[in-house]
């Protein structure tokens, strides 16, 4: 803790001091999600630098929230996980989204469209159990964003991993989901209808007949965006 602390014996004090600084509840989130790898992180936070993100790690490993060790599956791969301290902080960051979901307005929300952060979130939530044994090859074009931000190919490998790729991997696209960045954070968060999306010309799905069809399926949903909005 630093000299710039509450100095109050107060328990909220106390833990404010160590998740309340800035990024750190964003750095928390994205372990939550599932991120354990430094770059991994980085995708999830495309605005941080890597040296602050180095420094709120080390500061939450202090904490006795995180542990950075080797990786269970891969020798010599260093994780960061979350102690059983850091998991008790689980239901904590998801309410604090719940609650920006419910009460933060709407159009606050979407002046902050992220292209990456929202394709980061889509492919580690893909639901690979409806989709063809095979690899399927994804791209999604958002048309109102320059050339430089306005592809992204999603990569569903036969053994259910999925990566996201920001140039062409060269494999030939089994569907192209065609709309507006804000139309996909619409959707992602709960605020729009895919069907009705659909109606209205602002999203537009073109190739395998069943991969369009079994959108629903596979593009789960924000963790969020089940919470019932509160404003507008």
């Amino acid at each position: 803790m630093s000299d710039s602390g509450y100095n109050q014996f107060c328990p909220v004090s106390m833990a404010a001091e160590i998740i309340c600084s800035r990024w750190t509840l964003l750095v928390l989130r994205e372990l939550v999600l599932g991120s354990n790898r430094f770059n991994e992180l980085r995708r999830g936070l495309p605005s941080m630098s890597p040296a602050l993100l180095s420094k709120r790690l080390k500061d939450l490993e202090a904490a006795g929230i995180v542990v950075h060790a080797a990786a269970e599956r891969e020798p010599g791969v260093l994780e960061y996980r979350l102690t059983e301290a850091g998991n008790e902080l689980r239901p904590i960051i998801e309410a604090v989204g719940m609650w920006g979901h419910r009460w933060v307005t709407t159009e606050a929300t979407l002046k902050n469209l992220d292209g990456n952060l929202l394709m980061w979130d889509i492919r580690r939530n893909i639901n690979t159990d409806p989709m063809p044994p095979r690899r399927n090859t994804i791209q999604f074009i958002f048309n109102d964003r320059p050339s430089s931000e306005r592809n992204y190919w999603l990569i569903v490998e036969p053994d259910n991993r999925v990566d996201l790729c920001l140039v062409d991997p060269g494999f030939d696209v089994d569907l192209y989901v065609s709309t507006d960045l804000r139309t996909m954070t619409e959707i992602w968060l709960g605020y729009a209808a895919i069907g009705l999306m659909f109606e209205q010309g602002r999203l537009i799905l073109t190739g395998d007949p069943k991969l369009a069809a079994d959108l629903r399926k596979w593009l789960k949903l924000s963790i969020f965006a089940k919470s019932e909005k509160r404003v507008a």
